[in-house]
Formats: C-alpha cells, sequence, structure tokens
C-alpha cells in the first residue's frame, strides 16, 4: 500500500500533494506545466465571461486519487466548499474498486429541445399525419442549420409531437431529438429548433411561443452499478453482512419517504456536481435535470438503488440524466477546466458521463453507510472542527492542537473555538 503514491494523500502536504501528481505517469507535460503554473481563471478571461464582473470567487480544487469505471482507473477533479465531500468519495471510490469498480452504460446521448404552438385549429391526429409527411422536410431543414454537427457524426435523430394543456390553454409540443457529439449542446439545439419554427407554425396553422432546448434530457440518461461482497463493508462495531441489510433498508427507506429522497439525491449531487465543476460543466443543468427525472413517477424518488442480490452481496445502481460535455463553453477557456480534462484523460462526453455518475453512487454509498452506522456526524464534525479553527483566525501550526480540544467539547461552536484558541496561545 506504502508504494501507492496516494497513500494517505489527504495527510500530505500541498507542495507534495502537486508533486505527487506531478510525477504522475498519465499526466500530459501540458497539464503538468497548468499545475505548475495556475489553474485559477485569469482577469482578463473572466471580464469577458459575465457581465459586470468585479473579482473572482474561488473554491477548493481536489481530487478522488483513483476511482475505476468500466475497467479504466481515474483520477477524478473535484471543485466544491463542503467539507466532508471529497473526503466520502473518496473512501467510497476505495471500496468500490475493491470490488472491481462500477460498470456503466448510456444507451444514447441526444438533448431534446421544444416548440410549443398555441392558436392551431387542427385535432392533433391532423398534426401527427402532417408531421410525418413532412418529417423529412424538417430534417432537412434542421441539419442545414447545423452542418458543421452533421459532419461530425450528430444531427437531427427524432421529433414528435404531444399535446398538453392547463385551464386555460392547449399546446402542441414539438420535441426534437438532437445528437450533439462533444458538446452539452445548448446553442446548438437552440439554432436548429429556430430553424423549425415557421415550417411548424405553417405545418398547424399556428403560432410559437417559444423554441428552447429543455433539461430534462431523459435521451442522455446514464446508469452505473457496482456490487460489494459483504467483507468490503465490515466496520469496527458491524458485521458487513448487517451493513448491507441496513443500507439496503435505507434505500427503501428514501422511497417511500420524500423528505428523506430530498437529502438523499442532495447528497448524491454533493459528488456529481463537484465534477461537474471541475470539467466546466452547467451544474445548474444537471441539478435541475437530475431532480425532474427524480420526480417523473409523479413521486420524488431516489437516484440511487440499494439491493441484495442471492448471494448476499450489495448490488448499487444509480440512473440519472448526464449531458455533459468536453468541449465548448469555459471548457474551452478555463485553466482549471482544461487541467480536469487532461487529469481524466481526455474522456469522451459518453465516458465523461460514466465516470461522473460512479462519482455519484460512491458519495452515496459513503452517506448511507455512515448514516446506518456510525452516524453522519463522526466524520462531518471533525471537519467541522477544522472550519471553526481557520474561521476564528487559528494558524497552520495551531489547528492541529485546536481542532484536537474542539473535538473532546461539548458544543462545537465559532465561540468555543475562539475561546479554546485563546487558551491555547496561553
Amino acid at each position: 500500500m506504502q508504494n501507492n503514491p496516494f497513500y494517505k494523500f489527504y495527510q500530505k502536504p500541498l507542495e507534495e500533494r502537486k508533486e505527487t501528481l506531478l510525477n504522475h505517469p498519465s499526466l500530459s507535460n501540458e497539464a503538468k506545466e497548468r499545475l505548475k503554473n495556475d489553474l485559477s481563471l485569469p482577469e482578463s478571461v473572466a471580464g469577458q465571461m459575465v457581465e459586470n464582473q468585479i473579482e473572482i470567487y474561488g473554491l477548493p480544487y481536489g481530487i478522488v486519487p483513483e476511482i475505476i469505471v468500466n475497467g479504466k482507473s481515474y483520477i477524478v477533479p473535484m471543485v466544491t466548499e463542503e467539507p466532508s465531500v471529497i473526503a466520502a468519495a473518496s473512501y467510497a471510490s476505495k471500496l468500490i474498486n475493491l470490488a472491481g469498480g462500477t460498470t456503466t452504460i448510456q444507451e444514447k446521448r441526444e438533448m431534446i429541445g421544444e416548440i410549443a404552438i398555441v392558436k392551431s385549429p387542427l385535432t392533433l391526429e391532423a398534426v401527427k399525419a402532417k408531421l410525418e409527411e413532412q418529417k423529412e422536410s424538417l430534417f432537412t431543414i434542421a441539419n442545414n442549420s447545423h452542418p458543421s454537427i452533421v459532419k461530425r457524426g450528430g444531427g437531427i435523430r427524432d421529433i414528435w409531437v404531444e399535446e398538453k394543456s392547463t385551464d386555460k390553454k392547449r399546446f402542441y409540443i414539438f420535441y426534437v431529438s438532437v445528437d450533439t457529439q462533444e458538446a452539452m449542446g445548448a446553442n446548438m439545439l437552440n439554432t436548429i429548433l429556430e430553424s423549425l419554427v415557421s415550417p411548424i407554425e405553417a405545418m398547424t396553422a399556428g403560432e410559437s411561443i417559444m423554441a428552447i432546448l429543455s433539461n430534462l434530457a431523459i435521451n442522455s440518461v446514464v446508469t452505473a452499478k457496482c456490487v460489494l461482497s459483504p467483507r468490503i463493508l465490515d466496520t469496527k462495531t458491524t458485521k458487513g453482512e448487517d451493513v448491507v441489510d441496513r443500507i439496503v433498508l435505507a434505500s427503501e427507506f428514501s422511497k417511500a419517504d420524500p423528505y428523506r429522497a430530498t437529502t438523499h439525491n442532495k447528497g448524491i449531487m454533493n459528488g456529481i456536481d463537484s465534477v461537474v465543476i471541475a470539467t466546466g460543466n452547467d451544474w445548474r443543468a444537471i441539478e435541475a435535470g437530475a431532480h425532474a427525472f427524480a420526480s417523473l413517477s409523479g413521486k420524488y424518488q431516489p437516484l440511487t438503488n440499494w439491493t441484495k442480490d442471492e448471494t448476499g452481496n450489495l448490488v448499487g445502481t444509480i440512473t440519472l440524466p448526464l449531458p455533459v460535455g468536453t468541449v465548448g463553453g469555459s471548457i474551452s477557456i478555463h485553466p482549471g477546466a482544461q487541467f480536469a480534462h487532461e487529469l481524466l484523460g481526455h474522456p469522451s462526453a459518453v465516458e465523461l458521463a460514466g465516470i461522473i455518475a460512479s462519482i455519484g453512487l460512491a458519495q452515496n454509498l459513503a452517506a448511507v453507510r455512515a448514516l446506518v452506522t456510525d452516524g453522519i456526524q463522526k466524520g462531518h464534525m471533525r471537519l467541522q472542527a477544522k472550519s471553526l479553527g481557520l474561521a476564528v483566525g487559528a494558524t497552520e501550526e495551531e489547528l492541529p492542537h485546536l481542532m484536537n480540544l474542539l473535538s473532546q467539547a461539548p458544543h462545537l461552536n465559532q465561540e468555543t473555538a475562539k475561546a479554546l484558541l485563546e487558551e491555547l496561545r496561553k
């Protein structure tokens, strides 16, 4: 174990952690130069990315040293401000790696957009018939509006229409599914949709109120799976077989109660968002799509499922839409995002989605395992003590001593930390 360069990585000082990465054989010279220089966003670029820019807001940038996905090992970048997220993902990834890692599947990767039509005098059956007649023509118009994606093997894949109504209005909604290849594809899809507005208005004798992508990307759904033997899950106080049973029971609890399902999924998104941010993707879109997907049955449900197979192994799966990209947007201009893709070995969009889903599954395993054994606060409080120490101004030398005192204190808050630091300095 000590031969592993990432052994006790979290205990190493910052410069030694960087040196470990700089000596890693899979990291390109270009990536090493980025890490040596700076991964932060230059002011000159920041001012062009958003309006009214006044400063750059930094977040911690860390790594999960290894997760095995489909037989391949990855060092995974994560950007987050919340203590314990990276620690939990790293720990659970080790457990999953002992079982051979995760396997993932993404049957297709397409983004969906919609054109909403009102005031059409036609019946839905008549609109559907006209759509079938003109579908080939609409495909041509769509692909001609963005020929570069067609050259790369993408383009429109399907178009269909549904009727949706409120008490006041009826809509004919045309859904357009597009293969966006390596891009997340928002701008691409919106360009294609707008090219279809006029012919669809003519077809329906109606009026379009908008043409816009949807972040409910049900055509970009990813599933990651792991299978762990009970011995991997042994704790000092609980046998692995009991841990398996308790995790399965906790999974059922999250299906039964939306209050628990919400917190269950928030923990999953702790890990997923951290990788999405690090790789320069749109974490708000991923969040919105994940939670909408969790509600598709009409009841808010957990994104993971934990069961026990016939031999007593714990089987975990996570399923959610992950329409992430590897080109475009901030990926092309943010040094931290560029480093993230280099660190991961320049994965394809499908490969990246599998990695992110696997981190989400690991994050959930760590949280649920802690909840059903020692409780969530044990690990959280240690990291909370560190944050409190920093908040009251403890130096790097004082911090370990202050954390030790805080671990024995009856109340963990800033007032206690401040008083203990004063005592320590005396």
